[in-house]
């Protein structure tokens, strides 16, 4: 397969502004890591990562607390042993502290940014962090704080862009008094759409660009989830509640008619629908896509070239509300606050 097409013709978008052009379509990296994803194959996960750009994919987002920063590792060493550093642009994130349990906690304090900073550039052996974005809010911090942090850290030539993930529109405005916000990371996929009603009109109102991570939700959209389907060790979809009975039940069968669905007018699978929906929600929305092996980068290619019509759009969502008559969001994910 002549892989340089798919560069060729990928979507691309702008980070808001500030010089990096990046793909629509980034890779995450949460279950390189292996931490709650059943450990990892760090030659595989390399070979992943180097197999990107020649699939059209160049933006490459991590997080130290992805298995407790051996993602930044594994993404450092594959980007500097593959000669990639102008071809791609790095995302991490900061906030979030482990002990050696892997007990993991917020923390958007200065002192613990600018530190994070510093662990991450020598992690990913870039010398500038292209985006980084606060992983999560810390109530126990004054927002003004975690933004000036970010503010010196741009100033000071360490990060490019500033971003914030699984903000509210309320904390964003406060954040954004400090220093302008680049990117909002949130969830978002067919199955979690809560930031419909609050992330997705603020990011339309400010001109922010939209990351959207778990855009297959955890691989349910991938089509290849089966009632029987077993996670071994600490995946996190053993506490998912959208992958135990009977909700498991409900989003399979509408995966199902979604696919049926794709193929019947697009001759598509419902993964491609999937990012395709997603992308053409918002013209600067991104969709991570989770891949541990190079194949899984594939279907990359089925997604640029073709959109979905306002009817498409609401018989999409008229599949999913009678299938799935349960729903669950993702707040399973969110890690605790320190105490106070």
């Amino acid at each position: 397969m002549a892989f340089v097409t798919w560069r060729d013709w990928l979507e691309t978008r702008d980070l808001n502004g500030n010089g990096l052009d990046a793909s629509r379509i980034g890779l995450g990296t949460w279950a390189i890591g292996g931490w709650m994803w059943g450990g990892t194959d760090e030659k595989e996960s390399i070979h992943t990562i180097q197999s990107a750009p020649d699939r059209g994919v160049t933006l490459i987002d991590t997080a130290p607390v992805y298995g407790f920063g051996r993602s930044e590792e594994i993404v450092g060493k594959a980007v500097e042993q593959g000669g990639m550093r102008d071809q791609v642009v790095l995302a991490t994130k900061c906030a979030l502290e482990w002990d050696d349990d892997g007990n993991v906690r917020r923390n958007a304090s200065k002192k613990r940014l600018l530190k994070e900073a510093d662990d991450s550039r020598r992690r990913l052996r870039s010398d500038t962090i292209d985006l980084l974005q606060v992983h999560w809010p810390d109530p126990q911090v004054d927002i003004r704080e975690t933004a000036e942090a970010m503010a010196e850290l741009k100033s000071a030539g360490k990060i490019r862009a500033v971003g914030v993930s699984n903000f509210t529109p309320a904390q964003m405005d406060a954040f954004q008094e400090i220093v302008a916000i680049d990117v909002a990371q949130n969830p978002y996929n067919l199955f979690e759409r809560e930031i419909d009603n609050d992330v997705l009109p603020w990011a339309r109102d400010n001109n922010t660009r939209l990351l959207a991570y778990g855009a297959l939700c955890r691989g349910l959209l991938s089509g290849r989830m089966h009632a029987d389907r077993e996670f071994p060790g600490d995946d996190l979809r053993n506490s998912d509640p959208k992958f135990q009975q009977p909700r498991f039940g409900q989003y399979l069968a509408a995966v199902d008619a979604l696919e049926a669905f794709a193929q019947e007018h697009y001759g598509k699978h419902v993964l491609d629908l999937a990012i395709r929906w997603l992308l053409d929600q918002y013209d600067h929305a991104f969709a991570l896509w989770g891949a541990r092996t190079p194949d899984q980068l594939d279907a990359v290619a089925n997604v640029p070239g073709w959109h979905l019509d306002d009817d498409a759009r609401a018989e999409i969502e008229a599949i999913v509300n009678r299938h799935v008559t349960d729903p669950v969001g993702p707040e399973f994910m969110a890690p605790p606050a320190r105490e106070g």
